[in-house]
């Protein structure tokens, strides 16, 4: 592995269908392998629009099986470029058996691995799930031509456990696909509270972790199929170095290819100085397998 690794995140918006969206992908991947990215994160199920804002079983015709469709034409778009790709797809893995699912195609087009979703949320605007099975892949990271990736999904952001279980399986990288944003009814103190809370839970997964954390999220308004508020993703895509510090960051409100070149060995020099997995009491831990302490 290098010790430097050039990456790119892809934040956009919706484009109107799968065929105009991939097409996206392909001329951003092109752009981001241009000016030299190795490896390409986007955004969480980055085919469509974000349909979890409604309940509809009609929705679950967006899904389709891995390896499939998608990842046939993700692998080509890595080989082609010689980079590796993290995409997002809906997973059919059998009728009435869906996944939200992240894939891995390495840099000679092979898939290199998937990761199903393990927290599933279901709050105003974001249900879930009704359409998503929890993942049952656990937290593994995959091995890539880059590197061990500890690839983790949106919600999963939240989660310190699963940051945590992904370190301490080797990654070298924690990656989040992301599709979060505001009610725009919100007033501006609360929008604000929401996004830095989101950005903070990040940074503490790098501080905690020794880790660099990509995050790549969605940009733009998406209306509600059945006459809601919407959703404004706060796009905000970031990259940050394993002390938490901001590296790269992209814009609110507009697509953007975010793009940085990881120094692979601070994770080493800073963990030296902050063993924090040294100090970890592992024999006083067991209560967090309790879903809470009455």
């Amino acid at each position: 592995m290098n010790n430097t690794l050039p990456v790119a995140l892809v934040q956009d918006r919706d484009h109107g269908s799968v065929a105009a969206n991939l097409a996206n992908i392909e001329a951003r991947v092109a752009e981001a392998a241009a000016r030299g990215a190795k490896l390409v994160l986007l955004q969480e199920l980055h085919n469509g629009a974000y349909f979890c804002q409604h309940e509809s079983v009609a929705e679950f015709d967006r899904a389709e099986a891995v390896p499939g469709s998608t990842t046939e034409r993700l692998a080509q778009l890595a080989k082609s470029h010689g980079v590796v790709i993290i995409g997002s797809v809906f997973e059919r893995r059998a009728a009435g058996l869906y996944h939200n699912t992240a894939v891995v195609l390495d840099s000679d087009g092979s898939l290199a691995g998937k990761y199903r979703k393990m927290h599933i949320p279901d709050d105003p605007g974001f249900h879930e799930k009704f359409y998503f099975t929890p993942g049952d892949l656990g937290f593994t990271p995959i091995k890539t031509s880059v590197g061990r990736l500890g690839v983790l999904v949106c919600w999963d952001q939240w989660y310190p456990e699963a940051a945590r279980l992904m370190a301490l399986a080797g990654a070298d990288l924690l990656l989040y696909p992301t599709a979060i944003g505001w009610d725009p009814g919100d007033e501006a103190a609360e929008k604000n509270r929401q996004r830095d809370a989101w950005m903070l839970s990040h940074r503490g997964h790098a501080v905690a972790n020794g880790l660099p954390v990509l995050s790549c999220n969605r940009v733009g308004f998406e209306a509600s199929p059945i006459g809601g508020a919407g959703i404004q993703f706060w796009g905000s895509s970031h990259i940050l170095g394993p002390q938490g510090e901001m590296l790269a960051e992209a814009g609110t409100d507009a697509p953007e290819v975010l793009m940085h070149e990881i120094d692979l060995k601070r994770s080493e020099q800073v963990r030296r100085i902050w063993p924090f997995l040294r100090d970890r009491r592992i024999d006083a831990y067991q209560d967090l397998l309790r879903r809470y302490r009455d």
